[in-house]
């Protein structure tokens, strides 16, 4: 199976790890080995430094404090803490949780549990064809009984980006709490938890060019009381998530941020989008009937593609192009699944339609060489399939 010269377009799914993540990591594999809950030595002591100094550079990237960061296995992870957490420690009169009918699959099953084991109602907000919240459905159902908003920032699938700040700010009117999983965020839009009103935020670091395995959640200091830890042991992390932290993780983590925030970020993402641009374009030029789902680009993941391809299989298409191009029907949670994308279902495509669609996501690595490859071989495909 080809790996150095197979075409990598599903960096939605995970991104490389830069080479200059890894060298940061490595000191604390080989040399700086040390526990960072160890307190009474060295090795302890400069553990636990590389472990703050990730926890700062993760936080200025959102526009938060390094004591409101929580380090995690990842978004999933963060995404149960968060909302295990508030269900385990609410007030009883807060039932009710609005989730968008677009979330992560680890959004949807913990709310699926709440509901079974509080009995908490979970309402799901539809959706545009382009994937964007309605806001108006929000506003209608929020009350005092509502516990919390969550909404994701940036959708794995078809790359919407949500409004977050006006969510946020209707979420505060009525003393709701805002979530927000932000895993896909940092590559597609800048984050200002405070500008925005979030009240907890979930990332990953293997979304942003950093290790698999670590990833953070965000709590706003004034909320970590209300959030009941799902890890219970030694106490670290403020009693929220106990356990000895994976140091080169963490370190790894905060160097990815690193990496993608300032000025180079929003230079990346316009070149990104360009690649995608020439992609997408070149695509819908040629004889068979291409369409684009989802949101126009100014609204959308810069890296993001998804496309239907009208009178083909996704998965015809996906098998015949290994091991040359690498893509995905869709999220890599429900990868392997025969059923439908509920996310293009969401945005009023039928069975058949999200059926024939795939998503091709493009990143720092990609070239414009490795872009006009990957055209040829999917034309030759198509050709093929036709053929059959």
């Amino acid at each position: 199976m080809k790996i150095d010269d197979t075409i990598y377009l599903d960096y939605q799914a995970s991104t490389p790890v830069d080479p200059l993540v890894l060298d940061e990591m490595m000191p604390y594999f080989l040399s700086q080995y040390g526990n960072p809950h160890s307190s009474e030595h060295i090795f302890g002591w400069q553990a636990a430094e590389a472990v703050d100094k990730a926890k700062t550079k993760i936080a200025y990237l959102i526009g938060a404090d390094s004591d409101e960061i929580v380090f995690t296995s990842g978004a999933t992870e963060s995404n149960n803490l968060a909302l295990f957490g508030l269900a385990d420690k609410r007030q009883s009169k807060r039932n009710r949780i609005l989730v968008s009918s677009i979330e992560h699959k680890s959004v949807l099953a913990v709310t699926d549990k709440l509901r079974m084991k509080y009995g908490i109602e979970c309402l799901k907000v539809p959706v545009n064809n382009e994937g964007i919240v309605d806001l108006n459905f929000i506003s209608d159902n929020l009350d005092d009984s509502v516990l919390a908003i969550s909404i994701i920032s940036v959708n794995n699938e078809i790359g919407t980006i949500q409004p977050l700040a006006e969510i946020g700010l209707l979420a505060k009117n009525y003393g709701a709490l805002f979530h927000c999983d932000a895993a896909q965020a940092p590559c597609a839009v800048d984050i200002d938890v405070f500008d925005m009103n979030v009240d907890l935020l979930s990332m990953s670091a293997h979304k942003i060019y950093g290790p698999k395995g670590i990833g953070a959640l965000y709590v706003r200091r004034e909320h970590i009381h209300k959030v009941e830890p799902q890890i219970v042991g030694g106490g670290q992390q403020n009693n929220l998530r106990s356990g000895t932290l994976p140091v080169p993780l963490c370190v790894g983590f905060g160097k990815a941020t690193e990496l993608i925030s300032g000025n180079y970020a929003a230079l990346e993402r316009k070149r990104i989008a360009a690649l995608r641009d020439r992609f997408v374009d070149n695509l819908i030029k040629l004889n068979w009937q291409i369409c684009s789902n989802g949101p126009k680009s100014c609204i959308r993941h810069p890296g993001n593609a998804n496309l239907r391809f009208e009178g083909f299989s996704s998965y015809d298409i996906l098998s015949a192009l290994q091991p040359k191009v690498a893509a995905s029907s869709g999220s890599a949670c429900t990868s392997g699944t025969t059923e439908p994308s509920y996310v293009l279902q969401a945005i009023g495509l039928t069975d058949d339609e999200a059926s024939s669609s795939i998503r091709f996501s493009f990143g720092r690595f990609t070239t414009d060489e490795k872009v006009d490859e990957a055209l040829e071989k999917l034309k030759c495909v198509l050709y093929r399939l036709m053929e059959v």
